[in-house]
């Protein structure tokens, strides 16, 4: 990739990755576009990393009260004072439903891997299937009322339900942030919270996902071999995008509603299915 591929790359990746119209479905289309492949798996690193930081620097007073709380929960199991300390900080008990919601996507990851590794090297309809699926579920979760649960009163129930989400957007076309909001909602969670809890559910799975390719596809790691500017431009756009990308969700749930990205996936997933269907693209 030159630079200016780089740059837009990072530019799909960070907006996407955060606002729901799905990043994998983007990133395959873009890269179509630009007549790239494949960007790698060591350019795939910077990327989610470049998106990890973005939501880690939005989010950083959270997080380091739901560390230091979960730190602390840890404290009160050795005291024996576990449930106490749960019902009295609700840092500590979002803390340990952030870790209940990421298990359903652990068990998706470990027992069906290839068979969803299959699904983004297969046809440009696959995406843009599922990405008219995340126009209706968007469309669908904004016909129902803002609910009262919160960070106060979030229970397993919906927590687990949210995880549920997020392990179905494993689909190449499904959009984590906004599969893991409609299941808030349809759980009946405050739609600020849902979104601020969609957004943080995705720390855990980014840094798994980074860890991982470390890991496991360690041998195909040649981070060296990158041309350093255009992986530069692209991890450093792929921050800035991911960060206002956030933030403007976040002013949009609480101004507005979805429909408008509804719209926009069912427009995008019409046109490259039928575009991919008549191999126009």
């Amino acid at each position: 990739m030159d630079i200016l591929q780089a740059i837009i790359i990072g530019i799909v990746q960070g907006l996407t990755e955060f606002l729901p119209v799905s990043s994998s479905a983007h990133l395959i289309f873009v890269q179509n576009l630009l007549g790239i492949p494949d960007v790698g798996l060591d350019y795939d690193v910077i990327l989610h990393a470049g998106t990890l930081i973005a939501v880690m620097w939005f989010f950083r007073v959270d997080i380091v009260k739901l560390l230091a709380s979960l730190v602390d929960s840890l404290f009160d199991l050795k005291n024996r004072q576990f449930k106490q300390g749960l019902a009295e900080n609700p840092f500590k008990r979002l803390g340990w439903y952030v870790i209940l919601a990421t298990i359903p996507l652990v068990i998706v990851g470990y027992f069906f891997e290839s068979q969803v590794d299959a699904l983004y090297t297969g046809a440009l309809f696959v995406p843009a299937f599922f990405l008219f699926v995340t126009g209706t579920i968007l469309y669908i979760s904004q016909r129902m009322n803002s609910g009262e649960i919160n960070m106060n009163n979030i229970g397993p129930k919906e927590s687990l339900l949210m995880g549920l989400g997020q392990a179905c957007a494993v689909f190449p076309g499904l959009s984590r942030s906004g599969t893991t909001i409609a299941a808030g909602l349809v759980a009946g969670l405050d739609k600020e919270f849902a979104a601020k809890f969609s957004f943080i559910l995705s720390i855990p799975t980014m840094i798994g996902a980074v860890v991982l390719k470390f890991i496991i596809k360690s041998s195909e790691l040649n981070l060296s071999s990158l041309d350093f500017m255009p992986a530069l431009m692209g991890f450093i756009v792929t921050i800035i995008a991911g960060y206002f990308a956030i933030k403007w969700l976040l002013e949009i749930i609480q101004k507005r509603s979805l429909d408008c990205f509804a719209y926009y996936c069912w427009i995008v997933g019409i046109v490259v299915f039928v575009g991919s269907i008549a191999h126009i693209f």
